[in-house]
């Protein structure tokens, strides 16, 4: 069983309030490796992921450098083929939050199927903060097993991949290209490519298609807007005790502790400057980055994007919402939007 949620990184900052209150301190906590924190500073999750944990082992782990800064990613290969995947889902209420369990039944290795040895694409599966690519494997399998040759990693700073500091995004995005590279060097490339992340992989998936031409279709799930607004959601949902003048000090310091511009941090400046076709979803009890920021992002986007808004779901659980977002997924994947409930941006009026 692996649990899943958002706040870890929020932790040791709020262990480090009797000696110090310096906001570059807090700042440098933020942007440190989260797979460098141990385990037990995170609240407890409130999404459970049930499936077996060896499942994994049948896609053997390949590993790219990349930089600058140097890291080296971890990542697997999912071709398609059948895998039979079953999923089945429970919540209950928990000292007044929702509690999510998602569970996932596959036959692996699978059968080949009429894509195996001709993908209809390659999808690049990106994982949400202070988890890894395990976070995404569900939708690797349930996209492989429609043609689709899925690329699951480990970003920057997380999971089994290196680097001390993360960068939101700013370079994470060159990370990718990167390792589109090493995937094109394998022969494994098959066009269109396309991204689908969910949290900070959502905003990372936007980042990454404004400035690499071989991305050509996006789902950005529960993406931010603001980098300082989610983060001040993630303390006031799961650490309210936490001073959030602390916090605030620290996101000041943070874009100089990363040598970049304060809206550089922001997908909303991402796609102001650059817009691009997406299909965003978000739960409408989504608490970290609620409906209204992420239809900004929707509004900032380029005519003919989407969004779709999940009833129920909040912003842990909303990724694992199969039955509402497989079939407007596949849909966008393959070209044909407009396949479910969603708000379609029209072309702008002259």
């Amino acid at each position: 069983m692996i649990r899943i949620g958002t706040s870890g990184w929020l932790a040791l900052p709020a262990l480090v309030l009797a000696t110090s209150g310096c906001g570059g301190f807090v700042a440098r906590k933020m942007a440190r490796a989260p797979n460098t924190y141990p385990s037990w500073l995170a609240p407890k999750a409130p999404v459970e992921l049930v499936f077996a944990s060896r499942f994994l082992t049948n896609f053997p782990a390949r590993f790219v450098d990349v930089g600058p800064p140097p890291a080296r990613l971890r990542y697997r290969v999912v071709e398609p083929a059948n895998y039979g995947l079953e999923v089945s889902s429970t919540n209950w209420l928990e000292h007044s939050r929702r509690h999510f369990r998602f569970s996932f039944r596959a036959s692996l290795p699978g059968r080949p199927n009429h894509w195996t040895v001709a993908p209809r694409g390659t999808v690049v599966l990106l994982h949400g903060h202070g988890v890894g690519l395990f976070a995404m494997a569900p939708w690797a399998l349930r996209l492989a097993q429609e043609g689709w040759r899925c690329v699951l990693l480990d970003l920057r700073g997380h999971g089994k991949s290196t680097g001390g500091r993360i960068y939101f995004g700013v370079r994470e995005a060159r990370d990718l290209s990167q390792l589109l590279d090493a995937v094109a060097r394998d022969s494994q490339l098959a066009p269109p490519v396309a991204a689908i992340g969910e949290s900070y992989g959502g905003a990372l998936a936007l980042r990454w298609r404004t400035g690499e031409s071989r991305v050509d279709r996006v789902v950005a799930i529960a993406p931010f807007a603001a980098l300082s607004s989610a983060v001040l959601n993630v303390r006031h949902e799961y650490a309210r005790w936490l001073p959030p003048a602390l916090i605030k000090a620290g996101l000041k310091k943070l874009p100089a502790v990363l040598n970049v511009e304060p809206d550089e941090l922001n997908t909303s400046t991402v796609l102001a400057r650059r817009p691009v076709t997406a299909l965003f979803v978000v739960g409408t009890e989504d608490k970290i980055t609620p409906l209204a920021d992420v239809r900004k992002l929707y509004e900032e986007s380029a005519p003919g994007s989407e969004l779709i808004v999940v009833p129920e779901a909040t912003h842990e659980a909303v990724t694992y919402y199969f039955q509402d977002l497989v079939p407007p997924v596949l849909a966008w994947l393959e070209g044909k939007g407009g396949q479910a409930k969603t708000e379609i941006r029209p072309p702008k009026s002259e």
